[in-house]
Formats: C-alpha cells, sequence, structure tokens
C-alpha cells in the first residue's frame, strides 16, 4: 500500500462550501480519476481518505492537505502527475498543487500540524491598522468571550497568537502566526481581538501554510512556490475574487 499527500487551494466561491461537502467532493475527483483508492474494512467501507485541519468556511487557502492511502503501487511519475490528472476533475478554485508520497512515520495531519500562517484583509483595513494589531504582541493577556458546548467563557487567547507582522509583498494584509494546539484560535477571533471596530465577518483571511515541528525546527508539510504560478496568483488577489456566495458548485 501506498501513501500519498496531496496539497491543494481553497479559493474563490467554493471557500463557502463546508467541509464535510469538501470530503464528498475529494471522494468523487479520486473516483472519476480511477484512482485505486484503499477502502476501510466493515459494513461500510469508505475510502481511506484523511484531510488536514478544517477550514473555517468563508475562509480561503493555499494550504489544504489531504493524505490518500492507496491499494496499488504508483510510480514516482505517476505520484508527480497527480496534480495535472486531478485538478480538472475538481470545482473552479480547487488547483492541486503538488502531490508526494507521505512519510512512513508520523501521525495523522491533524495531529501533527502545530501552528497555521494566515493572511488577513479587508477593504476598510489598511497599513495603519495592520500596524495596529502587531501591537497585540505586547500584550500580556487578551481575554476573550469564546463559546463551547453552550457554555461561555473568557479564555485568554495571547499565547495561541505566535507571531504578527504586516506583509512585506502586500502591506494591505497581516500576517499571522497561530498556535493549534489544544483549543486552537479561529481566524475570526483574531479579527475580533485585532479589529475591535470592524465586524469579523467582513474581514477575509486566507490560510498560508500548515506547519509541524520537526527535531525543535518548524517546517511546512508539502513546500510549494505557488506565487510562481500565475492563476495562484489571480486567484489569491481579494479584488479579483467574488464574495457572493451564489453558484457555488460542489
Amino acid at each position: 500500500m501506498r501513501k500519498v499527500r496531496l496539497r491543494a487551494t481553497k479559493l474563490g466561491k467554493i471557500r463557502f462550501t463546508s467541509h464535510r461537502d469538501i470530503a464528498r467532493v475529494w471522494e468523487r475527483a479520486l473516483r472519476r480519476a480511477e484512482l485505486p483508492v484503499a477502502s476501510s474494512q466493515g459494513f461500510t467501507p469508505r475510502p481511506r481518505i484523511s484531510f488536514g485541519l478544517a477550514l473555517p468556511t468563508g475562509a480561503e487557502s493555499i494550504a489544504e492537505y489531504v493524505d490518500v492511502d492507496l491499494a496499488e503501487e504508483l510510480t514516482d511519475e505517476e505520484v508527480a502527475g497527480l496534480p495535472a490528472a486531478l485538478t480538472p476533475l475538481l470545482p473552479d478554485g480547487f488547483d492541486v498543487l503538488v502531490a508526494a508520497e507521505r512519510p512512513p512515520s508520523g501521525g495523522s495531519l491533524q495531529e501533527v500540524v502545530t501552528s497555521c500562517t494566515w493572511e488577513l484583509w479587508a477593504p476598510m483595513l489598511d497599513v495603519r491598522h495592520h500596524r495596529d494589531a502587531c501591537l497585540l504582541m505586547d500584550a500580556v493577556s487578551l481575554p476573550l468571550d469564546r463559546e463551547r458546548k453552550g457554555k461561555r467563557s473568557a479564555d485568554d487567547v495571547r499565547p495561541l497568537i505566535l507571531d504578527l507582522r504586516v506583509s512585506s509583498e502586500n502591506h494591505g494584509r497581516l500576517i499571522a502566526d497561530t498556535a493549534t494546539t489544544g483549543r486552537g484560535l479561529r481566524p475570526s477571533e483574531l479579527a475580533q481581538v485585532a479589529y475591535p471596530h470592524v465586524d469579523p465577518l467582513d474581514v477575509r483571511v486566507l490560510r498560508t501554510h500548515q506547519w509541524i515541528d520537526h527535531d525543535g525546527e518548524r517546517r511546512e508539510l508539502l513546500p510549494c512556490d505557488f506565487r510562481a504560478s500565475t492563476r495562484m496568483q489571480e486567484l489569491a488577489q481579494p479584488a479579483l475574487v467574488d464574495t457572493s456566495p451564489d453558484e457555488v458548485l460542489v
């Protein structure tokens, strides 16, 4: 059995599709590609597909991960050709960027990812607002009222914010590194504390990286020079992406 890891995007209108629906989209695409996906045991066998940390509905990403167990061996050339084979079978906004054999050791994607990098922006925000948000790094604590299982409590979310900085490439965006261990910080919650004068629903977010810890060093699951692709540059531009949830096709 061979284990393959895929890195893909989720950009544009498809961002309004739920994580559960996205799983069905992937199952159909893998079936249409006629890949020998392994199945689970039991009365209701399911394709052996696992996903990384769930992306909040409405958020975009260029760092979504899918692990696929194959019942048959693929050559290295066939694995390298998976992005070109799968992308046409997925809805617009999904592009498989890179494929590689999954390391034989290590836990699931949801277990090994320790932090994520996000970009945040909105039409009413400029570089001054982002610089003010960076001052949160100097705070001793950041209490945030959050609800869990019907109960509300004030949690200190400061330890979950690892770094804040203004993008060196686009000064209209804030770059944030957040921890995923324990009860992670949702990007909408980060927007709430970073821009208290703005409705968090008006802040656009893009996940750019999911990181793991390897011998004390932060590493990316599957590095990819996505900005070298003209298509990725176009899709990642907020002015070119429709904000309407209408006509999402799955």
